[in-house]
């Protein structure tokens, strides 16, 4: 699970980390978020993602890159949540640019998010630190 999830982060970070500009446009078609934040989450989300990816493949701390990768599927989750309710159709930005795909393919990102974020909860209680028990 953490080096396909890991994987899978390193690889969804990859064109937005090569297209700033373009993710800040995605991201402000989210209709959520300020003008003024959305350069500093297009700028920061890419390279978390990235970290996180990194530190699941390696092995790194992996509880923290799961608690991280969480905390960005909950942020998904709910802005994904939030544009289905409106009805309001978007581009993701997850792997690619320029794919909406209508309300069902939201449903279906919404769905697909859910799925890793309880493999992210898998790595998370998964990777507990054994703690040295000596005994006298």
């Amino acid at each position: 699970m953490r080096w396909f999830l890991g994987a899978l982060f390193v690889y969804a970070a990859w064109h937005k980390i090569a297209s700033p500009a373009e993710f800040a446009h995605i991201l402000y078609g989210y209709g959520l978020f300020p003008n003024w934040i959305v350069n500093f989450l297009a700028m920061i989300i890419p390279w978390m993602e990235l970290f996180c990816g990194m530190g699941c493949i390696l092995g790194y701390r992996p509880r923290a890159a799961a608690l991280l990768m969480m905390m960005l599927l909950s942020g998904f989750i709910v802005a994904l949540s939030i544009n289905l309710y409106r009805g309001h159709v978007f581009d993701c930005g997850c792997f690619s640019f320029g794919d909406t795909g209508g309300l069902a393919a939201i449903r279906q990102l919404l769905f697909r998010d859910i799925v890793y974020l309880s493999l992210t909860l898998g790595i998370f209680v998964g990777s507990r630190r054994r703690r040295l028990c000596i005994r006298v």
